[in-house]
């Protein structure tokens, strides 16, 4: 059984595995930069190691000082929890060859999976449905000939790519080689990596993910799904489980094949295989290797600790639960607080004057903020999930309104505002929202 982990994070998800890994009886590491010192998890955690300054490559991207805490330590597992280090295969290899084990897959299905191309490949070979697109990377010589193929409009991707960066869309032939020649930009500027694919464009899909686990050795299970499709510029707003547009035979059809499919792999660990959904049809996107930031919403239809499930599978002891034994129970919905103008979005970042956090039945809020804390400009800025289950989908819209009104967090500016609109909406209410209503909710707002 591992008995120290080391958390290369920070924020609300360090605070989250400490959290998992004190009900466990495992000792506790916090790693912070010099601009964390005060944070959450670091006042929480058994033992503390500084790492470095404030800029992430020297110090939550450093492998050598992350190795280093962990010898100093004697922390015999690294928790990644997600973004940073999390699905770096280097990373997975290095704390392998020091004897240290990683929470998380393997290196080699990080490297499988981290690539779009090869992953789409993969995904063919394991039964699971893809979105019409090449076959490999597109250069300015064969986009065209590949684009005819697919149909327009289709959508040019990096395939070293994430947060919608290296993404452009080309509708028309015209529109193309303008398309590529952007996208390959971005995506060598954002991932040192010119690399772009091609997929059909999809007019109004949702985005629903599948939350998996699997042992490592041939067994897995899937613990349904994940609505993510109220977003901002490719990034999540709000997520909700199970999905109101799915019932129950599309749930557990496409549930089945990715639990089929990671059976196949042989995948160790939490993951989450993600789909575009349009006309009843499911069309892979990627797969993440890691923790996602929404899965607390997976966690409260289910009742099962996915951290403590992610301890429990690199220690050897396998899934707590057969499918047959998992169960959904109501609906749930996570909001992102992120320290941002609900008009603007620009960072927010400076000091919480007052901090209250909503409580009740079936209420939830991670964050690693508190009166007093001091929100530094050099991260990410979501400080925060709100999370709120209840019995039926309409229990839980009345309760995350009821909740939203407690919610008070003062000193900067926060994305609440957002939220306390969207519940009022009826498009929301309904459940009737695309991968674009958002944007398009927001470019359509009046400005106040």
């Amino acid at each position: 059984m591992i008995s120290k982990v080391l958390i290369a994070n920070r924020g609300e998800i360090a605070l989250r595995i400490l959290r998992a890994c004190k009900e466990l009886g495992i000792a506790t590491v916090a790693v912070h930069s010099t601009a964390d010192a005060d944070a959450m998890h670091v006042r929480l955690a058994d033992e503390s190691v500084c790492i470095g300054p404030p800029p992430s490559r020297d110090s939550y991207l450093n492998i050598h000082q992350i190795v280093a805490a962990c010898e100093i330590t004697g922390a015999d597992a690294v928790h990644p929890g997600y973004g940073f280090l999390s699905e770096n295969a280097k990373f997975a290899d290095i704390l392998d060859a020091h004897g240290i084990t990683f929470i998380g897959p393997t290196a080699e299905h990080i490297r499988l999976m981290g690539d779009k191309i090869t992953a789409k490949k993969t995904a063919v070979e394991l039964g699971i449905p893809v979105v019409p697109g090449s076959a490999g990377e597109v250069k300015p010589e064969n986009a065209l000939e590949i684009a005819r193929e697919i149909g327009f409009p289709v959508l040019i991707k990096a395939t070293a790519g994430g947060g919608g960066r290296g993404m452009k869309v080309a509708k028309t032939e015209e529109e193309l080689e303008e398309a590529v020649s952007t996208a390959r930009s971005e995506a060598l500027a954002a991932f040192g990596n010119d690399a772009v694919y091609m997929e059909k464009y999809l007019g109004k899909p949702r985005h629903i993910e599948v939350q998996v686990l699997g042992d490592g050795e041939g067994n897995a299970v899937h613990l349904g799904e994940r609505d993510c499709s109220l977003q901002r510029r490719h990034q999540k707003v709000w997520e909700e489980a199970n999905s109101p547009a799915l019932n129950v035979e599309q749930r557990m059809r496409i549930g089945q094949i990715c639990a089929d499919a990671m059976k196949k792999m042989k995948y160790r660990g939490a993951g989450t295989i993600e789909f575009l959904y349009e006309n009843g049809e499911f069309y892979f996107i990627e797969m993440n290797t890691r923790l996602q930031v929404e899965h607390p919403i997976t966690e409260a239809i289910t009742g099962i600790d996915l951290v403590h499930e992610q301890i429990r599978i690199a220690s050897g002891g396998g899934i707590s639960v057969t499918q047959d034994e998992i169960k959904f129970s109501g609906h749930a919905i996570e909001c992102r607080i992120n320290a941002e103008d609900p008009r603007t979005f620009t960072p927010s970042p400076g000091t919480i004057t007052h901090f209250h956090a909503p409580g009740g039945l079936g209420v939830r809020v991670d964050s690693g903020a508190y009166q007093g804390y001091r929100i530094p400009p050099y991260y990410d800025s979501l400080i925060g999930k709100l999370i709120v289950h209840g019995r039926t989908r309409v229990e839980c819209m009345m309760r995350l309104r009821r909740v939203l009104d407690e919610f008070v967090i003062d000193g900067i500016k926060t994305t609440l505002p957002l939220f306390q609109d969207l519940i009022s909406n009826q498009d929301i209410a309904n459940g009737d929202y695309d991968i674009h209503w958002l944007e398009k909710y927001l470019a359509e707002k009046p400005a106040e």
